[in-house]
């Protein structure tokens, strides 16, 4: 077996065309403008830090790039893994602690170990398993479950997290008339902002610009004074490698929440890989994505982030704003671990409505 079919970077990086590079860079800025609020909004949905999800959008993304096979697939955190995430912690540690953060971990080294063993076995014809339709339904649902869940950071009250989907929505009903008017204004302006551009500027970078002027909207008004919640003191620290606390119990009670998450992180990632090798004309190795992206949730695991796969938005941004490697992820990942070393001071008063929107 060649050993660019087992790391596909020495089939690409050796026969890179530097009439590509501009291109990578360029779609490489973009997702990172894009990847930095979504990464702190998705780690918040998870129930984790906001640095957490920073994490999550640096070195998995890089061993991404360096064992997958899609050229155009944008690895990192996402909506419905992180659904996932939160869903399979609540039961059993408590939200908030060092043990939270230290079992998301651990349940992105069991995915990535799920991943390697379906790739080492070739079952990446699990693809074929499920039809389009099981999909877009699953993906609708989680759309729904997701936004109920914002919603008590877009009105500012608190929502205690429930078992089942109608007792949240219940929960989140009974507290309507706690809604904080500031909270609320601001959340409101900042999804006009979102639809206005996705309207009327596609291609600006919304995330960025609304993370941007709430978090100066915040600071110059001092809404945090005034009961707005911010996301406050992020570390400055890179991620680090430290192999999370084995337990015996804790591994066992993760692993059906962990064979899941990779079921769906995979045909996720498989279903919009696919389309940008059809469209660029390229061959996609369902068994080797499977390593690829065991890969990054291993590197997730091991460096302070929680389970990642490809994203269906960024993806299409991605190609659209050009990528044709993977070296485009790499750009995008160096620019998050230079937020994570130069600017999270500036995030200090973001608000989390910001990233509820």
């Amino acid at each position: 077996m060649k050993l660019s079919a087992v790391v596909p970077i020495f089939d690409w990086g050796r026969n890179y065309e530097r009439a590509n590079l501009r291109s990578d860079v360029v779609a490489g800025v973009t997702i990172a403008a894009m990847l930095v609020p979504q990464a702190m909004a998705y780690a918040l949905l998870a129930g984790l830090p906001p640095e957490v999800g920073l994490y999550a959008a640096t070195v998995p993304v890089v061993v991404y790039a360096l064992f997958g096979t899609s050229r155009q697939l944008a690895v990192g955190p996402v909506a419905i893994v992180s659904l996932m995430t939160a869903s399979a912690l609540a039961p059993i540690v408590e939200e908030g602690t060092v043990g939270y953060v230290s079992a998301a971990s651990m349940l992105a080294l069991l995915v990535g170990a799920l991943h390697v063993l379906l790739g080492l076995v070739r079952l990446g014809r699990l693809v074929n398993v499920l039809s389009h339709s099981v999909l877009v339904g699953f993906t609708a649902a989680a759309a729904v479950i997701i936004g109920v869940s914002q919603i008590k950071h877009v009105l500012g009250v608190q929502v205690d997290r429930q078992d089942h989907f109608y007792e949240t929505v219940s929960e989140t009903v009974a507290v309507f008339g706690q809604t904080h008017a500031p909270t609320a204004l601001l959340s409101l302006g900042c999804l006009a902002v979102l639809f206005g551009i996705k309207r009327f500027a596609p291609k600006v970078p919304s995330s960025l610009l609304v993370v941007v002027l709430a978090t100066i909207i915040v600071g110059g008004l001092n809404l945090d004074q005034e009961g707005v919640n911010v996301v406050g003191d992020i570390p400055a620290a890179l991620p680090s490698f430290a192999v999370p606390t084995f337990e015996g119990g804790l591994v066992g009670d993760l692993l059906p929440a962990a064979m899941v998450i990779t079921l769906v992180g995979f045909m996720e990632s498989i279903a919009v890989a696919k389309v940008y090798a059809r469209r660029h004309d390229y061959q996609l190795c369902p068994n080797q994505e499977l390593a690829g992206l065991g890969a990054a949730n291993v590197a997730s695991g091991l460096f302070g982030g929680y389970p990642v796969a490809g994203g269906f938005a960024r993806s299409a941004v991605n190609e659209a704003a050009g990528a044709r490697t993977p070296l485009a992820s790499v750009v995008t990942a160096s620019l998050v671990l230079l937020t994570i070393a130069f600017f999270t001071p500036l995030l200090t008063s973001l608000p989390n409505a910001a990233l509820g929107a």
